[in-house]
């Protein structure tokens, strides 16, 4: 992988498609609920001047990040409640892109740092009670084209929480500011 690539995709690209056992579920689901705190640990003393540094050539500000993190497991919340209470649903995209536009973005990180915390207390719960059967439950996302089982989405979005997390941490490690 080129030194890019590596920044963008620190773990890796997630591989679509896979099957999961309970056990990665559980597994999957321990990193979702662990990801609040250890963001907060890492990133809620920061000052501006660290907060509003790109994590790579042209990316997003660690900010920016914080903020996308809250907004993206928002709505991969309402997606798997929408799974759970609706047949074959059909989720509503967003332009992930131009929420990092909006005003927004650029407030302190308490806030959203505060959604993560209580939404992903609200999140697990509903996730750790999920039978074998709702793990298999889906929904239909229009902008890729893709029906998405409930397990595999659970296994996106740890993905998700640690690919954002090591933007943040491998930053601060190569600044030295850890």
């Amino acid at each position: 992988m080129q030194a890019i690539d590596t920044l963008r995709y620190p773990i890796g690209d997630f591989v679509y498609g896979q099957s999961f056992s309970v056990d990665d579920t559980n597994r999957h689901i321990a990193i979702i609920a662990a990801l609040p705190h250890k963001l907060a640990e890492l990133v809620s003393e920061w000052e501006d001047d660290r907060l509003d540094t790109p994590y790579r050539p042209g990316g997003w500000t660690v900010r920016q990040l914080v903020h996308h993190m809250a907004d993206s497991h928002i709505n991969a919340y309402v997606r798997t409640k929408l799974a759970l209470t609706e047949p074959h649903p059909t989720i509503s995209p967003y332009e992930e892109g131009e929420w990092a536009k909006l005003p927004d973005a650029k407030l302190a990180i308490a806030p959203s740092l505060a959604i993560l915390k209580n939404l992903h207390l609200r999140w697990v719960t509903v996730l750790e009670a999920l039978s074998e059967a709702e793990l298999q439950r889906t929904y239909y996302h229009p902008g890729s084209q893709r029906t998405f089982l409930l397990a595999e989405v659970i296994a996106l979005y740890a993905w998700h929480s640690e690919h954002h997390y090591q933007h943040a941490y491998r930053l601060a490690e190569r600044n030295g500011w850890v």
